[in-house]
């Protein structure tokens, strides 16, 4: 249990005040008590022992019980956010958490939440629809430990479609976008490539692509103390098929790395009957597998994923696309939840595909969101202007502080059934247990997941020597300029505003 305080500076007559009168009801209390026990005391003289002392025990009572009320020094949510006294905004760091007593250990701690109506988590996180922020890799990685990632909409609808395919193709284990080259890549470009990628060993395709005919496999000792590398091709060279040991797509990871060990392979290649390549299996990978017992899964045992769309007619192609490749909930993506634009396509999608989930937002008024629930959303996401590389709350004047949206959509959404996400202003751990204890079903994070392995793009080193990834805010020109203005309704306009900023994290 915990009590939320305001650590927000508030006027000092006012919090006298309060103080003032709550000592003075606890003073009244107690007088009326005390008088009580004297009428009874001068009634029970000729009384028992036993009876002359239980109005001492009535008042002593009366005393602890005031004192405990005294003891209990927070204040509640609903005395912070609908005060009548003053409706102020706050902050996750306007507001810190008051602990309570402890009667249970760590492992009796579960941290179970909603991303939807039918979607649980068991670790309250979401990866943010962003284009340096979620793509298979981050969608795969959160999956497995009880998340779920939003694949972006700042994509062509194959590949958004790919990308949406590969996390629910993934199985632990096995390697499903090796990098592949083709027989005619020099020994020069492969050294580049070694370089660049950080391993040694790579499968050599028809075309160099991942689902094409395989060709051969080429390795570290293949290429040792051999001369003439820039003319000298990979074919020429390499492990051909027919040397190789491969596995049919449907072997199982264990039997899989039984056949490495046996066999002593560095590398298993996984074909079709026609011999395409479908995954591969590394040798170093198999002290790295662990079982993912918190992972999210949907009914046949494949990893659950969402994407986002925008709201545009076009993008009812791109719904059916996603929900026909498996997808398992649908963010429309807009920076302002309420438009008849979105209300629209929402019930659309819940029409078209009454199993599919539809998030709806963002909203941060109950206003908003009443208006979506309407619609039939099964999740809101609540969150305007707060991210770490928005700027909408500057540009447009337009916003809310992050905390009072999400307790008051919360309390709103909670009647109706509907979970929410807390989208934006989670910057530490600690903002998301409040974003929890205010009410959310889960907080979705950017900043936080950006410049780690699985994010998109490369790595790159500052002029100090710090390694960096870039990182930017879908509301930037840089986003806009690859699709994201849809979501701030600017697809059609000649100059665009920005609302947000691209920069770079560690």
């Amino acid at each position: 249990q915990f009590c939320i305080v305001c650590v927000r500076s508030c006027p000092a007559q006012t919090s006298q005040h309060k103080m003032g009168a709550e000592i003075v009801a606890v003073q009244g209390v107690a007088a009326v008590v005390a008088k009580e026990a004297v009428k009874s005391q001068t009634r029970d003289r000729s009384r028992s022992p036993r009876a002359v002392a239980q109005p001492e025990t009535d008042a002593k009572m009366a005393q602890d019980a005031a004192l405990d009320l005294d003891l209990f020094d927070g204040h509640s949510a609903e005395d912070i956010f609908r005060s009548k006294d003053g409706r102020s905004g706050y902050t996750y760091d306007d507001l810190i958490c008051l602990p309570g007593h402890i009667a249970f250990g760590v492992h009796d701690v579960t941290l179970d939440g909603n991303f939807t109506k039918k979607i649980n988590l068991k670790t309250p996180i979401v990866s943010s629809p962003m284009d340096t922020v979620t793509e298979h890799n981050m969608a795969i990685a959160m999956a497995l430990n009880g998340g779920i990632g939003v694949i972006h909409t700042n994509l062509s609808l194959e590949a958004q479609i790919k990308e949406v395919t590969n996390v629910k193709r993934y199985k632990n284990g096995f390697i499903l976008d090796p990098v592949c080259i083709t027989p005619t890549t020099t020994l020069a470009e492969l050294d580049d490539l070694r370089r660049k990628c950080g391993f040694t060993g790579f499968p050599v395709t028809e075309d160099g692509n991942m689902g094409s005919k395989l060709m051969g496999l080429v390795t570290k000792r293949d290429t040792d103390f051999l001369d003439n590398r820039s003319s000298t091709s990979v074919g020429s060279i390499m492990k051909k098929i027919g040397d190789l040991t491969v596995a049919d797509e449907c072997i199982e990871l264990v039997a899989a790395n039984m056949v490495i060990r046996e066999k002593k392979l560095g590398k298993l290649p996984i074909v079709t009957k026609g011999g395409r390549l479908v995954a591969l299996v590394a040798r170093t990978d198999i002290s790295k597998q662990a079982e993912f017992p918190l992972a999210t899964k949907d009914k046949n045992g494949s990893l659950m994923v969402a994407a986002a769309i925008g709201t545009r007619l076009a993008d009812r192609d791109r719904a059916r696309a996603l929900v026909a490749a498996g997808v398992d909930a649908i963010i429309v993506d807009s920076s302002q939840g309420d438009s008849t634009f979105q209300q629209d396509i929402v019930r659309w999608m819940k029409a078209e595909f009454p199993d599919l989930q539809v998030i709806g937002g963002n909203v941060v008024t109950m206003r908003q969101a009443k208006h979506l629930i309407d619609c039939g959303v099964d999740a809101l996401r609540v969150g305007m202007g707060i991210g770490s590389i928005c700027t909408t709350q500057e540009v447009c004047a337009c916003g809310r502080a992050q905390a009072s949206a999400v307790y008051s959509i919360a309390k709103l959404a909670r009647a109706h059934g509907v979970p929410i996400l807390a989208d934006g202003g989670i910057s530490s751990p600690g903002h998301i247990v409040k974003a929890l204890c205010l009410g959310a079903g889960a907080a979705m994070c950017g900043s936080l997941l950006a410049g780690t392995e699985e994010t998109p793009g490369e790595y790159f080193y500052s002029d100090t020597g710090v390694r960096l990834k870039r990182y930017r805010g879908m509301g930037s020109i840089d986003a806009m300029k690859k699709g994201s203005d849809d979501r701030y309704f600017g697809s059609g306009a000649t100059m665009k505003v920005a609302q947000g900023v691209s920069g770079s994290v560690q």
